[in-house]
């Protein structure tokens, strides 16, 4: 009789916090097994090497981010306001898959590494659809970036408040994205050439 899939993603959920929370070297096959619930024979049920779950966790990353270009390419909002203003979620599961992605190339995985760089162009490539500048697009992912370090440093200290971009401020940094977007290229000035 096979297990549920409830099991198999309590392994993964495991190993995924695991990872965020201790790094790599916490996140040991006894310890994955033991905060999800299992045996460690059941956890090898599911995932038969350490390197499964690391492979598990990147493709459940890329499937997030996939996830979350179709909901760029079809924001009502527009490409740009979309990036924009989820580049502040600290906590979701895109989020989460992002930092235990980050903990395992930190850690040398090549694969990780390989996974992140991909997911970044394919944001990028993302953007650069709704941007006719390439270098603008580019800037909108870095300053996407930006939001992105800025907000998980910050954390969710009820005392401290969010010094995350207030939505009025907000409002106005993607209306200045927006305007740079729609501005034409200067005179005797073309946009660089897409990588």
């Amino acid at each position: 009789m096979s297990r549920p899939p409830a099991a198999r993603d309590a392994v993964l959920d495991a190993f995924e916090r695991l990872l965020i929370e201790g790094g790599e070297r916490a996140a040991t096959l006894e310890a994955t097994a033991r905060a999800a619930g299992v045996s460690k024979g059941g956890l090898l049920y599911h995932f038969g090497s350490r390197e499964a779950l690391v492979d598990a966790v990147l493709a459940r990353f890329l499937s997030l981010v996939e996830a979350d270009v179709e909901q760029l390419e079809n924001a009502p909002e527009g490409a740009v306001a979309y990036y924009v203003r989820s580049s502040v979620a600290v906590g979701h599961p895109l989020d989460r898959a992002g930092v235990a992605a980050t903990r395992l190339a930190q850690a040398g995985s090549t694969a990780a590494v390989r996974t992140i760089r991909a997911v970044r162009q394919r944001w990028l490539d993302s953007v650069r659809r709704h941007v006719a500048d390439p270098t603008v697009a580019l800037a909108i992912t870095l300053i996407g970036d930006g939001l992105y370090y800025d907000s998980s440093l910050h954390g969710h200290d009820p005392e401290l408040g969010v010094d995350a971009p207030r939505p009025a401020e907000m409002d106005a940094l993607v209306a200045l994205l927006e305007r740079l977007v729609a501005a034409p290229p200067a005179i005797g000035e073309q946009p660089a050439a897409a990588e």
